[in-house]
C-alpha cells in the first residue's frame, strides 16, 4: 500500500528508470494520473505532459462505465455499451463530456500544442487502473499519434484489466494487482480528489537531481503563467 500518490509515483519511477535513456514523453491521465505521472517525470529528468480523457457513464449508472473518450476525437466503448445503449443516448453522453474534455485541455494547455509523439517512447501513467475505460482511450490517441513504443504504468491495478491492457502495449509496469482488487483507492493511505487548482500545480516544471539530465526543452509544451503486495507486473 502507497502512503499517497506521491509516494505511489516515486516508486514507480523508480520501476521506470530503465527507459530514461530512450527520453520517454510521460503521458498523465489528469486529474489523479498527472500527480503520479509528475512524481514518474522528474525521476526521468523531464516534465509530465496532460492527455485528457474522460469517462462515460451508462444513462441510467453514470458511475458505471461504459467507456470512454479522448483527446482527437478517440473513442473507446465497451462491448456491453455497445450492445445495450442506443445511438441517441450515446450521443447525448458524448456532446457533454465533449465540452467538459474541451474545457479541462483549455485549462492545461490553452492554446499550446501537445510535443510529436512520432517515433517516441510513450509512457502512459494513471494513479491506477480499474476498468481501464479512460486508459484505453489514450492509448488509442497516442497510436494515433504515432509513438513507436507504448508502455502503461500505474501504482495499483485490476488483475482481469490488466490482462486486456498488456495485449495492446509494448510494456505494462504495476506494482500490486491485488487479488480482491474492487477501487484503486485500496491501494493508498490517503487518496482526495483533486480540484482543477491543484491539478494544475502538477504541470509545473520539477526540480531535477543534479545527477540527471535537463529535459530536452524542444519536445515540452511552454507554460501558461499558473497559480501555483500482492502482485508485480511488468512485461
Amino acid at each position: 500500500m502507497f502512503k499517497n500518490r506521491k509516494e505511489g509515483g516515486i516508486q514507480l519511477g523508480k520501476a521506470l528508470l530503465k527507459y530514461r535513456k530512450e527520453s520517454p514523453l510521460v503521458i498523465g491521465i489528469p486529474r489523479g494520473g498527472l500527480e503520479t505521472a509528475y512524481e514518474v517525470a522528474k525521476l526521468l529528468g523531464t516534465r509530465a505532459i496532460p492527455v485528457v480523457s474522460r469517462k462515460l457513464g451508462f444513462p441510467k449508472n453514470p458511475e458505471f462505465a461504459m467507456g470512454a473518450i479522448s483527446e482527437g476525437n478517440s473513442l473507446y466503448l465497451s462491448p456491453l455499451a455497445k450492445a445495450e445503449v442506443s445511438k441517441e443516448d450515446l450521443e447525448y453522453i458524448l456532446a457533454k463530456e465533449r465540452q467538459e474534455l474541451q474545457r479541462r485541455i483549455s485549462l492545461l494547455r490553452g492554446s499550446a500544442s501537445l510535443p510529436s509523439f512520432k517515433g517516441k517512447t510513450v509512457l502512459v501513467v494513471d494513479d491506477g487502473i480499474a476498468t481501464g475505460a479512460t486508459l484505453l482511450a489514450t492509448l488509442q490517441f497516442c497510436k494515433k499519434q504515432g509513438s513507436k513504443k507504448l508502455v502503461v504504468a500505474a501504482p495499483i491495478g485490476a488483475p482481469d484489466t490488466l490482462k486486456k491492457i498488456r495485449e495492446l502495449v509494448d510494456d505494462l509496469v504495476v506494482l500490486e494487482s491485488p487479488d480482491d482488487f474492487y477501487s484503486v483507492s485500496q491501494g493508498y493511505d490517503f487518496f482526495p480528489s483533486l480540484s482543477d487548482e491543484e491539478t494544475q500545480l502538477f504541470l509545473e516544471a520539477p526540480l531535477q537531481p543534479k545527477s540527471l539530465p535537463s529535459p530536452d526543452d524542444s519536445l515540452l509544451f511552454p507554460l501558461k503563467n499558473r497559480s501555483p503486495k500482492t502482485g508485480n507486473f511488468s512485461s
